[in-house]
């Protein structure tokens, strides 16, 4: 299998949901983590931008459309559109944010989804995810966003995670570095890396219908 065909240098589309607790203009972490992954994604022809779930009013559910007033519709938009979803989000009491699982309750609704051809409508798009945190837990929320993306339909590429935990008990975040470590630079650029290239895969060689 190739994928030099034109489609598959066309430009990737990204959407990063940003699941900080914090509304705009606050400072985030997650935001600056994010950011970082959308630079990383730029050099492999990767382009998007970032939606702040706490500025929206998502409401709970397991619909795509939950009426008057929800939020998510506009950012379901985003995702379908997109060839990669970056989802992000900060630990508290050693768990992803709140508002990165209700992201997950509101993709549920795409169990029930099929394109032309009979599938999930999610199949073919590549999911990834950002840790951050001055608390233990990045592993534990990474795993359970990737089984959560995974099971309405994303591809999680290889190392398709990427995490900075501060110290335990300490008030540094992510933010306040100086220098992003080396080791979390490295782990973002594969990150991209990889993603991008799945991408670019699953556009070519799209998978099979029933």
């Amino acid at each position: 299998m190739t994928t030099d065909s034109p489609a598959s240098d066309a430009p990737l589309r990204v959407v990063a949901l940003n699941c900080t607790l914090k509304p705009a203009p606050a400072e985030s972490s997650t935001q600056l983590m994010l950011q970082q992954v959308l630079d990383a994604l730029a050099e492999h022809g990767a382009a998007g931008t970032q939606v702040r779930i706490a500025d929206l009013n998502i409401a709970p559910g397991v619909e795509t459309d939950m009426g008057e007033g929800d939020g998510w519709p506009s950012v379901r938009e985003q995702i379908l559109a997109a060839d990669i979803l970056v989802v992000g989000t900060p630990i508290w009491m050693g768990h992803a944010s709140s508002l990165a699982q209700r992201v997950l309750e509101r993709l549920d609704a795409e169990l029930s989804e099929t394109d032309d051809a009979g599938r999930p409508i999610l199949f073919d798009r590549v999911a990834v995810v950002a840790v951050v945190g001055n608390e233990d837990g990045a592993h534990k929320a990474t795993a359970d966003l990737f089984q959560g993306l995974n099971d309405v339909g994303f591809t999680i590429p290889a190392q398709g995670g990427t995490y900075w935990n501060g110290e335990a008990m300490q008030t540094v975040d992510f933010k306040d570095l100086e220098k992003t470590p080396d080791p979390v630079a490295s782990t973002t650029a594969t990150l991209a890396r990889n993603a991008a290239h799945l991408a670019r895969v699953l556009r070519a060689a799209r998978y099979p219908a029933e």
